[in-house]
């Protein structure tokens, strides 16, 4: 009779072998999806908000719309806030490269009613810069920063068993040196989940808001030139559409697959494929592939641990991102749902 740490040994390593398989044929597959859209490169501004900010999301890459809500869900799909675990609050920072970082808040609050009330802030900060202009290439000796802003409400509640509905509101806020930019954005998600396999359908639209430009005390630059006239953009409005569910599980294992169409308004149609691999519920293993994303050749990957602080579960995440331009981008956050430890 086999023992029980070689077949949990080979079981890990079907499953890895099997990943491995996976990600190969994926990255063959994405060089000949043709590119719908492509021509939209770069007609929005703040795309901040376009960041995935969940580390667990971002092992995934990106393929989350349908997946099972968690305290990082208000920037991914309000309406799936409806399934987390209890109260409690989630950290995350991205290092995106080149000395800029970005980081998240997000709290939530089960009502009586068992809806959902949340908050949340994403920041992005270049770090310091130094002024350069055509007279002085090496710099001026003074210093500028980069600083979006996004704060945001949510609201989520079930309409049913199997259906439920989340919207969002954000006040976004661009600073760049002495210019500055404010607008509203406004996020709403649906979320329906069967009794089969935990299969589930989404639909998110995120970033949904007017069009808004920057403005200045410095639009004149002189030497004998006109105002520099800055223009109107749009939000980075991305339309999601997705599903997830469970193949397989036992006692020890479970093993999640989804799938997501984003269509956003500034950039080429994309699918993204994802995966995680739960090992009694502590130890989660996540793969990813985004097909029809320029630059992005590489799957993702990440992993997850569970530990407890007090009575209160803590989740430990991190994720990882190699991209073809912009080195490898990492993200790291926690988040811990409050007093629902089930030992």
């Amino acid at each position: 009779m086999q023992s029980l740490p070689a077949y949990f040994c080979k079981s890990v390593l079907r499953n890895l072998l099997l990943i491995l398989s996976l990600s190969v044929v994926l990255t063959s597959f994405g060089q000949i999806l043709p590119n719908f859209g492509g021509q939209r490169a770069g007609l929005s501004a703040l795309s901040f908000l376009k960041n995935d900010m969940s580390p667990t999301s971002f092992g995934m890459a990106g393929a989350s719309v349908a997946n099972p809500g968690n305290l990082y869900s208000a920037e991914i799909n309000p309406a799936a806030l409806v399934q987390i675990s209890g109260s409690g609050f989630a950290l995350s920072n991205m290092v995106i490269g080149a000395g800029i970082n970005q980081s998240l808040f997000n709290g939530a609050k089960i009502l009586e009613d068992g809806s959902i009330i949340g908050f949340g802030v994403n920041s992005l900060n270049s770090g310091a810069m130094e002024v350069r202009t055509e007279f002085e290439p090496n710099g001026t000796g003074q210093q500028f920063y980069v600083n979006n802003t996004a704060v945001g409400l949510n609201y989520a509640r079930r309409l049913s068993q199997q259906f439920s509905i989340g919207i969002g509101i954000k006040y976004v806020f661009e600073g760049i040196s002495t210019y500055r930019n404010h607008t509203v954005t406004s996020d709403i998600g649906f979320l329906y989940t069967t009794d089969f396999k935990n299969l589930t359908f989404a639909v998110a639209v995120k970033n949904f808001g007017g069009n808004s430009s920057m403005s200045g005390d410095d639009l004149e630059v002189g030497y004998n030139r006109t105002a520099v006239a800055l223009e109107k953009y749009t939000a980075p409005t991305v339309f999601k559409m997705g599903l997830s569910f469970v193949p397989y599980k036992t006692e020890t294992k479970k093993l999640l697959i989804s799938a997501e169409l984003n269509h956003p308004s500034d950039n080429a149609e994309n699918i993204r494929i994802g995966g995680e691999l739960g090992l009694r519920e502590l130890l989660f293993v996540r793969f990813g592939y985004k097909l029809s994303v320029k630059g992005q050749n590489y799957p993702t990957a990440g992993i997850g641990i569970k530990t407890r602080i007090g009575a209160n579960p803590l989740y430990i995440d991190y994720g990882i991102n190699p991209t073809n331009q912009m080195g490898v981008q990492h993200i790291f956050g926690v988040h811990i749902p409050f007093n629902n430890d089930q030992r």
